[in-house]
């Protein structure tokens, strides 16, 4: 490594690009906004390239840039584990950091922890939710191991890998006794319901936009947007709303009775589920862990 670059460029670079600002990172780093500036000006001197494109005060990573804090990233964190790791011990406590999407946070990776904490005693299991472009994010700077859910767009896909681990669908859950239940699903009579639709930048957004354009809905305006699953199913719970949404997060409500499903045939609003890790991810024994529990739910519950 070019001995110019220190671990101070590093975190300067690291903070500026989660930010998007020089003066947000130097108040975080507890520094002026000189001093972060120049530090900035000085890794890019040693790389040999700009890191960041400017629009005002506002930086965004570049191509480089993105390139250079996925490793970076992992390194620090790599780093910070090897410190851990000396200071506590080989006999102390593990730690894996998963991010977790709506699609399986409610029954598919909890059961799955259950079985990776009776299996891994000794690892501390840190779990992030989150909106996918945040912990992809997390992911490629290292501060997540994997995340799970389902899989991104390929374009937002650069330098990681995906793991199939099955296919879950979007479903219209409504309260038991609705009177959508057993009627044709058409623009005209989901019109005569409130809808709970994914917000944008949701996964499943893309997906159920096209389902209502092929049946003609697309110009039905929402009355929520939303995939949490707390404010969801207590909505539908006190209304006639009907909700487009994963059936994995719905799934346990289902099960119970809490809430119905009515399932759409159409294979528009299928899609895969599975780990996102990084393309220079060496597995430990918590990674294979976590990977064959949630290969064992997923395989169940088929």
């Amino acid at each position: 490594m070019d001995p110019r670059i220190r671990l101070r460029h590093i975190r300067c670079f690291l903070e500026t690009a989660r930010l998007n600002s020089v003066s947000a990172a130097a108040e975080s780093l507890h520094i002026s906004q000189p001093a972060a500036s120049k530090t900035l000006r000085e890794l890019e001197e040693a790389l040999g390239t700009s890191l960041f494109d400017r629009s005002g005060r506002r930086m965004v990573t570049n191509r480089a840039g993105k390139l250079f804090q996925q490793h970076a990233g992992a390194a620090m964190l790599a780093l910070s584990r090897a410190e851990s790791s000396v200071r506590k011990g080989a006999q102390e406590s593990t730690q894996l950091a998963v991010g977790v999407l709506p699609s399986v946070a409610s029954e598919v990776f909890p059961l799955a922890a259950m079985k990776f904490r009776a299996q891994n005693p000794h690892c501390i299991l840190r779990v992030m939710t989150g909106p996918n472009w945040l912990l992809l994010t997390q992911l490629r700077e290292g501060a997540l191991d994997m995340v799970v859910g389902r899989m991104a767009p390929t374009e937002d896909m650069a330098g990681l890998s995906f793991r199939h681990l099955y296919s879950d669908r979007v479903v219209l859950a409504v309260r038991p006794g609705h009177p959508l239940i057993g009627q044709p699903i058409t623009p005209e009579t989901l019109a005569n319901h409130p809808l709970m639709l994914p917000p944008r930048g949701a996964l499943i957004g893309p997906v159920v936009r096209d389902f209502l354009l092929s049946i003609g809905a697309q110009g039905l305006t929402p009355a929520y947007q939303n995939v949490s699953l707390a404010f969801g199913r207590r909505i539908l719970q006190m209304s006639d709303c009907v909700w487009f949404i994963s059936r994995g997060v719905v799934i346990h409500e289902i099960s119970t009775g809490q809430l119905a499903e009515i399932t759409l045939p159409t294979e528009i609003l299928a899609g895969p589920v599975g780990l996102s890790l990084r393309d220079n991810t060496v597995m430990s024994d918590a990674h294979h862990g976590m990977a064959d529990a949630l290969r064992e739910v997923a395989d169940s519950a088929r």
